[in-house]
């Protein structure tokens, strides 16, 4: 069997042999983390390898480390970080974001986690729903596309890939797309010229994440993971050919079972499902929905990985002390 097109995440901090046999069975691509799963640097440093150790392979491992409300390792025994648009609000230099990136990058790398759900590259919009507002890197197409650039140029340095998200452009929805489906109605000639432009500009980071939203003229009924149109949008008018993954498949703006959205997900030309709440009964669901990987997704795959670099010399001290030094002396 080859591996699964999907990425699953564990229940809680420690791998139970039901979880540890399927998973073996299964192959995921990869794995995601959550809070609930990262309680110590030992345990944490445990259930990675173990993680790996139940498919025999070096699976990515994910995270959604942002800052501000989104990130899953915490105090007191990890770094916290302001949430990004406070951080430019603060100071738009671009070598504060890439410090950023490498440190959080470096933190996630000595614990087993190789790829951060980060950057956001959504603009910012006075009406954009507070659950993503101040995780977006600001409010002008050039300055995210810098912000989120520097962040993932500073998560490669450190050896831990980035997820460009959410393709592409989910700045202007008000709506919460974990409890409902956000409807976007603007023209997309406008979207092109603003919400677009830094997912363009990003376009050779190595993983994409979908949003769940609809876009009227792209497609006026289905949201962009689930539609054909939307995802040829992504890949063929914003040149996003990497590996492309879906945004949390078990969300509320989709309708449906989740094998059903995860087969939808699949035809519409997504590379892997992401599904993140540790429910087995789902899991399976969606391994007989979608199987494995297509010949396609697997070479995007195989790209992506080789992209994951061996960091040399990185001074952490020395970094921490620039980055401090910056944030102060923009106060």
């Amino acid at each position: 069997m080859g591996q699964g097109a999907y990425i699953f995440a564990p229940a809680g901090p420690e791998l139970s042999r039901k979880e540890a046999a399927f998973f073996r069975s299964t192959d995921p691509w990869g794995f995601i983390l959550f809070q609930r799963n990262c309680e110590t640097p030992g345990q944490l440093k445990r259930l990675t390898s173990e993680l790996r150790a139940a498919v025999r392979r070096d699976a990515p491992i994910l995270i959604d480390q942002e800052g501000g409300r989104v990130q899953r390792m915490r105090a007191p025994h990890w770094r916290e970080w302001m949430p990004p648009l406070d951080q430019v609000a603060l100071t738009s230099n671009v070598r504060a974001m890439y410090l950023r990136g490498v440190l959080i990058g470096t933190e996630l790398v000595a614990h087993g986690v190789d790829v951060n759900c980060a950057p956001s590259a959504d603009l910012a919009w006075p009406e954009t729903h507070d659950f993503l507002r101040n995780r977006c890197y600001g409010t002008e197409p050039s300055e995210v596309a810098a912000m989120a650039r520097a962040c993932a140029d500073g998560l490669m340095a450190a050896g831990c890939l980035p997820v460009l998200k959410h393709a592409p452009g989910h700045g202007r929805a008000t709506l919460d797309s974990h409890k409902a489906l956000p409807r976007i109605d603007v023209a997309l000639a406008d979207l092109a010229d603003t919400d677009f432009r830094p997912f363009r500009d990003l376009a050779d980071l190595p993983m994409v994440m979908t949003a769940h939203i609809v876009l009227p003229e792209i497609d006026p009924e289905v949201p962009v993971t689930l539609s054909p149109e939307g995802i040829a949008y992504l890949r063929q008018q914003l040149g996003l050919t990497g590996l492309l993954m879906t945004d949390d498949i078990s969300m509320g703006a989709l309708e449906g079972s989740v094998a059903e959205r995860s087969r939808r997900a699949m035809a519409a030309g997504c590379d892997l499902v992401l599904h993140c709440n540790g429910e087995m009964p789902e899991m399976k669901a969606i391994v007989s929905a979608i199987g494995e990987m297509s010949a396609d997704g697997v070479n995007r795959a195989d790209i992506a990985v080789q992209r994951r670099q061996t960091p040399t010399d990185i001074d952490i001290p020395a970094l921490e002390a620039e980055f401090s030094a910056l944030i102060k002396g923009a106060k």
